[in-house]
């Protein structure tokens, strides 16, 4: 318990004759009389306990405090969307499709196939490139860059590690692997771009390589100046910026390129139909199946599959606290994989049976726009749990969940193009066309 002793000094050496080893500090001491101003010295006494506790584990008491069921319900919330998309697809699959393929490719019943209509009517145009295919490749190519280093440091942070006891080790692991993973996303991008018969490969590259990361510095370097404006500590110092830099044009732009020149210089992938010189009219479509309504349903699926655990990583981003579960958030991240490749399949075999071949696009955005319902998410989460006052303060939080949500748009985005890519390229090369 706290007491008063009357310290005396050791002598020009420094320190108190009256604390230390041959003469330690104890309740008999006499206590020091206040009287007018005077020096005050302020000690405190350290007792070393022997504990069973192994060092790499001193952490656990703080990690392991939360309750452990809440992420199992958001496991078992997860694992239920996937199975209702898994029976979905597996109707679609078993019964619809193998029935349309049984029909389109019979002999006897090619003519009453092409009087009924469906999905095998747009043959020819399936395959036509989209609009903007540039823009849809840098999409693609950022979105890969941005699932590789999500799953790479989560294989570091399941292993163990990022230890919260190293401040910044996550933070300096994603930039690492984010600049690693460039030559990633130039190599999808070129070979996305080929296949869509893209010839601007330069500017294509270079978008790739700059566009995403350059809105990235923009907006943190703004929203740093305000920071600066309110004097704060936590601003970020001009040669951390210039160290930035350095990492991005001297080791991640290069990257890209490298990735491009691979990918261009790999075979262009051959659609396994060919595409009409004619488009084919698109037929009106009920309101339920418009790209609009379509679109935002299918991102409302992927977000429901991980928003009770997006609101423990809300917390512990907010509201300093721990998060140090990362098995769930592997788990979490697996079901996310397969629900937005689910969602995405049964919407583009319902577009393509209704004549509409605009798929490219769609796939994109069908799954992506649960990034839309993460930001509307982080603004309930922002009126419910935060006291946030301040115009500074709430730009930076808005700012940052503008800039996650993008990515998870980018990452749920192109899960689902890939997903529909190969889900198209397998139904038609099993039909046999005239």
């Amino acid at each position: 318990e706290p007491f008063s002793v009357q310290h005396e000094p050791a002598g020009a050496g420094g320190g108190l004759s009256t604390c230390s080893g041959a003469r330690p500090v104890t309740h008999s001491a006499p206590p020091q009389p206040v009287s007018g101003p005077q020096t005050v010295y302020w000690t405190y006494d350290v007792r070393w306990e022997y504990s069973e506790v192994k060092w790499a584990s001193r952490w656990d008491v703080y990690l392991y405090a939360t309750d452990e069921q809440i992420h199992w319900f958001s496991i078992v919330n997860s694992l239920m969307i996937v199975l209702f998309l898994t029976g979905l697809l597996a109707m679609i699959m078993l019964r619809t499709l193998h029935r349309d393929l049984r029909r389109y490719n019979d002999a006897e019943a090619k003519e009453e196939a092409a009087e009924e209509g469906g999905w095998k009517l747009v043959h020819g145009d399936v395959f036509r490139p989209p609009q903007r295919p540039a823009l849809l490749s840098v999409y693609v190519g950022t979105g890969v860059q941005v699932l590789g280093m999500s799953v790479v440091t989560m294989c570091f942070a399941v292993a163990g590690f990022l230890s919260p006891a190293n401040r910044g080790a996550l933070m300096t692991a994603l930039l690492l692997l984010f600049t690693a993973m460039g030559v990633l996303a130039g190599f999808v991008s070129a070979r996305l771009y080929k296949a869509l018969s893209g010839s601007d490969w330069r500017m294509t590259t270079l978008k790739t390589a700059v566009m995403f990361p350059g809105i990235i510095f923009i907006v943190f370097f703004s929203l740093n100046m305000f920071i600066w404006g309110q004097k704060s500590s936590g601003a970020v110092p001009f040669g951390t910026f210039f160290a930035l830099l350095v990492l991005w044009f001297g080791i991640s732009v290069p990257l890209v390129y490298l990735g491009a020149f691979f990918g261009y210089r790999r075979p262009k992938i051959e659609p396994p139909t060919k595409t009409n010189m004619i488009p084919r009219t698109v037929p009106e479509h009920a309101w339920y199946t418009q790209p609009v309504f379509s679109v935002l349903i299918g991102g409302l699926l992927p977000f429901g599959a991980v928003f009770i655990e997006l609101f423990f990583i809300m917390t512990s981003v907010w509201l300093q606290r721990f998060y140090y579960v990362f098995g769930f958030l592997a788990l979490v991240l697996l079901l996310l994989v397969i629900t937005c490749a689910e969602i995405s399949i049964v919407l583009c075999y319902f577009q393509l049976c209704n004549e509409d071949y605009n798929w490219w696009w769609r796939a994109f955005l069908t799954s992506g726009s649960s990034g839309l319902y993460l930001f509307g998410y982080s603004i309930m989460y922002f009126h419910s749990q935060l006291e946030i006052d301040g115009f500074v303060p709430t730009l930076m939080y808005f700012t940052y969940m503008a800039v996650f949500s993008t990515l998870f748009f980018l990452v749920t985005g192109t899960i689902g193009f890939y997903s529909c890519q190969k889900f198209v390229w397998a139904i038609y090369a099993a039909i046999k066309v005239d």
